[in-house]
């Protein structure tokens, strides 16, 4: 790519149209971007790899000249992406070779951060760790890890944590963007695992988008969509945002509710979708338990009622039903605007009851995705790493617990299944309350993405707790920690990952990394070998000891389960580029769609979860759903709708959320180090409507203050057509790339960080914070000079 066709691509993120119809093949288009001064004859080797600052699992291949990476381009035969390149994985690798990586590993002296030794790293964790074992058990032990390590990290993690140590205190900063697409799945299907298929696109004659703006957080599958959008026959969008997206321009019918009004919103279309008769009776009698009871309570929000409360026009309210319920392939997608409310799962589950009641699932074009917001946010699920049990299996059946005992040689009750597995917001309130006493915190930055920023600063600073911190960069969180490990990151080993539609990669190891820098599997074995677990027959627990080995015990723990792996190798997958689970002896080439027979895995003695009460959280009895579900069909569930907990008032009149750009991913420690992203959004900013800024004075670029009742910020003001009464921040702005001359006044104040602002409040079936239901008000600071010329 020339230095113009890379402009171009920052200034215009989606690229080039490649026109095509319903049912056609998405054409190829390859992208490339190489260092400057590098050719594609200059390429010494290419090592296969797939994209790692999004989730939407873009196979790639990485660049390698004089033993470094030099550049990426995209996979023409890869199913996800067909050549095509998000902006930010054409330019963030360059991350990989900044000056600041962490090589060395770090302890705490006398208040200090300071190199030193693995030996003396590692001794260091296993003393506290063995300490606290003898001293309180298991429970002291927390790991709060991410959604962009490989499989074969989260596996060992969760066989370490689950199986050895015996914690239930076992997170990922999945929590955070997308615990709700999980447990959306299991209330309506009692299982993980998206139904549909990016291939939908391709047949769609409809594809609605709620809460998501995929233009920006998954940009490769919007350049699919925006060639349908230019080809013959396109398919209509209906777009539910309040802010002036990319996808609220192309749409149809563009809903912009009020945050966290989203239950009241789909009970209204679902209400006319019944009412008008747009359901299949059949599908519904064969496959589902529980219409009548959505359809009674959808009867209580005619269109006019939920404009009230929604703020929206009842006639959009109209056509937006009409669409969705006469599409003959419905193709929806649900991701961070449904999922960070305080009625999150009740939402999402709509969505599913909405494809449930219209019998749009397991055909071509009738997807459903409830989508992920991080590259391996899916392994993090199916292996154990997070809020569920290895393989899908069910916390709450013994029969299941024994089986995970037997896979790892373990006694039964060494595996904790008390209670639900604690989610990370519990985590951290039990460091903050002082049980948890030691906390291991891989590959992510919760001092920049947690919510109520001051309060996590807080339990991170205490004495008492032991922070581990394991990542390749230095950031807001290892700046708190008392033991700071480099790890290897993407590029520098070997591993699997699996995007939102279930496609399977296999990422390469394409150079050595900085240092003393390690692979995280690496790390998370030699503290199992140091700690000398053992299973009951005296063997290393966990036995594997490299990628591959890891990869093949996963396949046996995953076999017979919905996320069957077990005819996947590394083999196969470097012969094919992304294969789709299951993929078994009956299907042995993946599984493009599920649910087509209208079969699920909900059976009571099969499925991964009996389902919660979707107002209290409480998890059913297994008694309860054997009455609700004996025949394993899918649940429908219907929801009332709850007002948000903090709603605006007259101190702080605004409704707050916050969310992405294209140009940045989490907390910058990856993209913000890339020179062309970093330049195309470099501050943070605050979206306000011209009438709620004409209200307080402000101009276009004019330095504001933003408000919560927790804290301040301070930002560049942006005018735009984002529906009045809502402000939004970007999350990514962190403290840890501040210059020194800012930095003293910034850091003191902490006035950059969207999260500071936002509430320690959670879905109550989900668990996943709320980051778009908080109260806020804007003052104007300084007018932009610019603008006063």
């Amino acid at each position: 790519m020339s230095g113009s066709d890379a402009t171009s691509r920052i200034q215009d993120p989606w690229g080039q149209r490649t026109p095509y119809g319903p049912g056609e093949d998405w054409p190829t288009r390859v992208d490339q971007h190489l260092a400057d001064g590098v050719t594609t004859e200059t390429v010494e080797r290419w090592v296969r790899t797939a994209s790692v600052l999004h989730s939407n699992g873009d196979g790639l291949d990485i660049a390698v000249a004089d033993n470094r990476i030099v550049g990426v381009r995209g996979r023409a035969d890869d199913r996800v992406n067909h050549g095509r390149v998000d902006v930010k994985d054409l330019y963030g690798w360059q991350a990989s070779s900044s000056r600041d990586r962490l090589a060395r590993p770090r302890i705490r002296e006398n208040g200090q951060l300071v190199e030193c030794s693995w030996d003396v790293a590692m001794d260091r964790i296993v003393k506290r760790s063995r300490e606290l074992l003898d001293d309180q058990g298991p429970s002291a032990i927390g790991f709060y890890t991410s959604g962009q390590l490989f499989l074969e990290e989260y596996y060992t993690l969760g066989v370490i944590a689950h199986g050895a140590i015996g914690t239930n205190h076992v997170d990922g900063n999945t929590r955070l963007c997308t615990a709700t697409a999980a447990e959306a799945l299991k209330e309506s299907f009692a299982s993980d695992g998206q139904p549909g298929s990016y291939t939908d696109i391709d047949h769609a004659d409809v594809i609605a988008l709620f809460g998501h703006n995929i233009a920006e957080t998954q940009t490769v599958t919007w350049m699919r969509i925006l060639d349908r959008l230019a080809g013959p026959n396109p398919p209509q969008i209906v777009c539910v945002d309040p802010r002036p997206t990319p996808v609220a321009r192309h749409a149809t019918v563009h809903l912009a509710p009020l945050p966290g009004t989203n239950v009241a919103l789909m009970n209204g279309l679902l209400h006319e979708i019944i009412a008008n008769g747009w359901i299949d009776e059949d599908y519904i009698d064969l496959h589902t338990v529980g219409f009548d009871e959505l359809r009674r309570r959808v009867e209580q929000y005619p269109p006019e009622v939920v404009a009230d409360v929604c703020g929206v026009s009842a006639d959009d309210l109209r056509t937006a039903a009409h669409t969705l319920g006469t599409a003959e392939r419905l193709l929806s997608t649900v991701l961070q605007g449904f999922y960070q409310s305080h009625q999150a799962t009740a939402a999402a589950v709509q969505v599913n009851n909405l494809h449930l009641i219209r019998g749009m699932l397991g055909r071509p074009g009738c997807g459903l995705l409830q989508m992920n917001g991080q590259p391996t946010a899916q392994n993090t699920r199916e292996c154990g790493a997070d809020g569920d049990l290895a393989g899908f299996r069910n916390w709450a059946n013994d029969d299941h617990i024994a089986e995970l005992a037997r896979l790892w040689n373990i006694d039964k009750n060494q595996i904790p299944h008390y209670g639900p597995p604690t989610h990370a917001m519990q985590m951290f309130r039990y460091a903050e309350q002082g049980t948890v006493r030691m906390l291991w915190i891989s590959a992510t930055n919760p001092a920049v993405s947690l919510p109520e920023l001051a309060r996590i600063r807080s339990i991170l600073a205490q004495e008492r707790l032991f922070v581990v911190v394991q990542d390749m960069f230095v950031n807001e969180t290892t700046e708190l920690a008392d033991v700071v490990l480099p790890a290897a990151g993407w590029g520098e080993k070997t591993g699997t990952f699996t995007n939102a539609d279930r496609t399977v990669h296999l990422s390469e190891k394409a150079v050595e990394p900085p240092g003393e820098a390690r692979a995280d599997l690496e790390i998370f074995l030699d503290y199992a070998r140091r700690m000398d677990f053992r299973d009951r027959d005296g063997n290393p627990l966990p036995q594997w000891t490299d990628a591959e080995s890891a990869f093949d015990a996963w396949r046996k723990c995953s076999t017979g389960r919905p996320c069957d792996y077990s005819g996947l190798s590394y083999a196969l997958l470097r012969e094919r580029s992304g294969v789709q689970w299951p993929c078994n002896e009956d299907a042995p080439d993946g599984t493009e769609r599920l649910y087509a027979d209208g079969k699920f895995w909900s059976a009571p003695d099969y499925c991964e979860a009996y389902g919660k009460d979707l107002v209290t959280g409480t998890p059913l009895e297994p008694t309860e759903y054997r009455a609700l579900n004996p025949d394993a069909r899918a649940i429908i569930k219907a929801a009332q709708f709850i007002p948000p907990h903090e709603t605006p008032d007259d101190d702080h009149p605004l409704a707050l959320i916050t969310g992405r750009t294209v140009y940045h991913f989490h907390t910058r420690t990856k993209t913000g180090r890339a020179a062309e992203l970093n330049e195309a959004a470099p501050e943070v900013w605050v979206e306000v409507s011209a009438h709620d800024a004409a209200q307080r004075g402000v101009r276009d670029g004019d330095l504001v203050e933003i408000s919560s009742p927790r804290s301040t910020i301070t930002a560049a003001a942006r005018i735009t057509d984002i529906r009045p009464g809502v402000l939004f921040v970007p999350f990514h702005y962190g403290y840890w790339d501040v210059d020194e001359h800012a930095g003293a006044d910034r850091e003191a104040t902490h006035a950059r960080a969207a999260n500071e602002l936002t509430p320690t409040d959670w879905d109550p079936a989900s668990k996943q914070p709320i980051f778009k239901t908080g109260a806020a008000d804007l003052t104007r600071i300084e007018h932009d000079e610019e603008n006063l010329r």
